[in-house]
């Protein structure tokens, strides 16, 4: 493909953004649809539009998002939201500030050598036949060992410190926006908690219950208020899903009831009790719905007596009238074996993952260890069907494989958009498959809260993208192309790797534009979600809580989303300086991105917890990560060019890991842990302890008779006077 047929894509794409915006400047005044473009607004309680008005400029989205604080994403998404934008505003600046310089100095000493055209007679053009024009703006077009190649060097040192002052800024930003959000004087219940694992075996006679209340006592006599022996909740939580499910199901059956008393009939709905309501007795619904709620709520209390009894696990939750208590057990070693009484932070009441809790220390230890190996081997092979999409995908090579397709692709509109978009299609396609399986990995390992299991499934799902998409691709597109050369020169492949990496920034420069100009576009639209929304009102719900379920967009999808924006860095890092022609992309990526998020997060996704910023400082050493692939593959690049002063770079990959360091040490001890001068804040109002401490308690084991002696067992009681605080 080339240039002009680059540019023919590139206008595409923006006009498919411009259409998707107006779609959406339309849809979204409609009043039908405001729960799909406003549900953040709606849970809250507010009204959809700005004003309460829908007549309105169709650019009003831009100007409010523009226009928000920070403080105004805290209070509509959180914590963890602004610290995205944190992240969102960091490589933009790194982004902006490099090309500043790259882009007025570099794109003029490239483009006026003449290394390109010295390589047409040779068999290493860079570009494989493609892109030649773009070239010109890349190292490609320097000669070997050309004094000109001292700014690219210069370059590559600009772009590492703007990037280490950025993120060490960010970083104390970020610091701060958590410690003022965990010193705010509102109650927290996960504050007053402790998540102790690892119970030793109790003494005869003596309950869990007992053991707990008693090796807490005798360290925190004045603070400790009581506690929450874990069970096994397996056989109650089966229960308790088929109570709710009846529920459900009777509140549809109720509403076509009424549905067709209004309109004159008055038939009561019937159903199957047989195999998926396809075969066995008909019966009435609402009275058959009725029976199974009596008949499993009678099982339930049943069962959740056994639970509490008979069904305890070695963990707890212990809980404190003092945040700062429970802030400093939360930091302290409390046995002389690491593997016994392990107490750590306790997540959200709604984080907390039950089953998780209850396994033991050397356990946790295997599991991740075996879910590692699994990782790196799923990084490994799947890289093999990713470099193959790569090198397969292309309009020359599918002629060939699928004959059949050459009258539809040599259509010339069509066969402008496919050659420019057709790999990119088919890698974004298949690395869709994966995020599932590393938060199922992740959970596996044992993690007792989501937002870490969503934060180790990001970091997996990141080494994989950069693995897989910017070496997978670039090491698949050239091996591929030139395999033939490396058979009669096995030592060129090193070399060869080393030079396409110019002609490979093509096809990065249009992913890139296809994530930001067609994917945010998606994104601001919601024509998806809109579509299957009124698809559901239409042939499913039936009441409002089904219609809810339908609108309800969820969180911002931290654990595939920080990922894919990581790739973007790690690319135009790695490329800023080989084709500096990249950053501009780069910048509309993260700056569209900010826009269109930015509005997403005021007025659509509804955070599923609440973190406090805990994913920063993994974010932070993600952009390091990828600042070091940068300077590892430019000083390999100098060294393919026969740069003589190519060592002076050497300094830089040993800077990133002491900039790690150095943040490590000042900062991430206050990601992982409650700093006792945050947690000493006084509070505006005495915690109800009571409160706090039923707010932990497991949906299916609350009691609906609320009798306190339904929790004597696993659920610790302390005398009344107590309970009232």
């Amino acid at each position: 493909m080339d240039f002009s047929s680059f540019l023919t894509s590139l206008g595409t794409s923006f006009v498919i953004f411009i259409v998707l915006m107006v779609l959406f400047a339309w849809l979204s005044t409609r009043q039908g649809n405001a729960v799909v473009y406003y549900p953040n607004r709606i849970v809250k309680g507010m009204e959809p539009w700005e004003g309460g008005s829908r007549t309105r400029n169709p650019c009003a989205w831009i100007k409010e998002a523009l226009s928000s604080s920070e403080q105004d994403v805290i209070n509509m998404s959180g914590i963890d939201t602004a610290v995205y934008f944190v992240f969102l505003s960091t490589v933009l600046g790194i982004l902006v500030l490099s090309g500043i310089v790259l882009l007025p100095v570099l794109l003029p000493i490239a483009a006026t050598d003449d290394g390109v055209k010295k390589n047409e007679h040779t068999s290493n053009n860079t570009s494989n036949g493609t892109f030649s024009d773009l070239d010109k703006l890349s190292m490609a077009n320097i000669e070997v060992k050309s004094p000109r190649l001292w700014a690219f060097l210069v370059a590559t040192y600009w772009v590492s410190v703007v990037t280490y002052f950025l993120t060490f800024k960010a970083y104390k930003h970020v610091s701060a926006l958590r410690a003022t959000a965990l010193m705010s004087n509102e109650v927290k219940p996960e504050q007053f908690a402790v998540l102790v694992r690892d119970l030793p075996n109790a003494t005869s006679g003596q309950t869990r219950k007992q053991q707990v209340d008693t090796y807490f006592k005798s360290i925190y006599p004045e603070t400790f208020y009581r506690s929450m022996v874990v069970t096994n909740n397996k056989e109650v939580d089966k229960i308790w899903g088929e109570l709710e499910g009846f529920k459900k199901k009777l509140a549809r059956a109720e509403a076509i009831y009424a549905l067709s008393q209004g309109n004159g009939q008055g038939t009561r709905p019937t159903n199957r009790t047989g195999f998926l309501g396809l075969c066995g007795k008909k019966v009435d619904s609402i009275e058959y719905y009725n029976e199974k709620i009596k008949e499993l709520t009678q099982k339930l209390e049943a069962e959740q007596k056994v639970t509490l009894r008979e069904k305890q696990q070695g963990s707890a939750l212990v809980f404190f009238t003092s945040r700062v208590t429970a802030a400093l057990a939360a930091q302290s070693l409390h046995a002389q074996m690491v593997d016994n009484w392990t107490v750590t932070e306790a997540p959200e009441p709604r984080q907390l993952i039950w089953s998780n809790l209850t396994i033991k220390f050397y356990d946790r230890i295997i599991r991740q260890y075996v879910v590692y190996i699994v990782v790196f081997l799923t990084i490994v092979f799947y890289m093999i069907p990713i470099a193959f999409i790569s090198a397969v995908t292309t309009l020359k090579n599918l002629r060939k494989l699928l004959p059949f397709l050459k009258p539809i692709v040599d259509i010339a509109a069509l066969k402008t958009v496919l050659e420019a978009y057709l790999p990119q299609l088919a890698l974004i396609i298949f690395l869709a498959l994966l995020p599932k399986f590393l938060l199922f990995l992740s959970k596996t390992e044992g993690i007792p809260s989501g937002s870490h299991v969503i934060r180790a499934a990001s970091g997996k799902y990141f080494y994989f993208i950069v693995f897989n998409v910017f070496i997978g691709v670039t090491i698949g597109g050239t091996l591929f192309a030139s395999i033939k050369t490396i058979e009669e020169k096995p030592n060129s492949v090193f070399d060869m790797l080393a030079k396409s990496l110019p002609g490979n920034a093509t096809f990065f420069l249009t992913f890139v534009a296809l994530k930001f100009f067609v994917g945010y576009g998606l994104e601001l639209s919601r024509i998806v979600p809109l579509i299957i929304y009124h698809l559901k009102r239409k042939y499913l719900c039936k009441n409002e809580a089904e219609l809810r379920e339908a609108w309800f967009p969820g969180d911002i999808n931290y654990a595939t989303r920080v990922p894919s924006d990581m790739l973007i860095v790690t690319i135009v890092l790695c490329y800023s300086v080989i084709a500096p022609v990249i950053i501009p992309f780069g910048v509309l990526y993260f700056a569209l991105g900010w826009l269109v998020l930015r509005n997403q997060a005021l007025k659509v996704y509804v955070p599923a917890y609440e973190s406090y910023g805990r994913m920063w400082p993994h974010m932070q050493i993600r952009i390091i990560s990828a600042l070091f692939l940068y300077q590892v593959t430019m000083l390999g690049y100098f060294g393919v060019m026969r740069f003589y002063y190519t060592p002076i770079l050497v300094p830089l990959p040993i800077l990133s890991l002491v900039f790690v360091f150095v943040c490590r040490k000042k900062f991430y001890g206050a990601f992982c842990h409650t700093v006792l001068e945050v947690a000493s804040q006084e509070l505006k109002e005495t915690p109800h302890m009571e409160q706090i401490f039923k707010s932990f308690i497991p949906p299916s084991l609350i009691s609906e008779k609320q009798e306190d002696e339904h929790f004597e067992d696993a659920l610790s009681q302390v005398s009344r006077s107590e309970s009232s605080v």
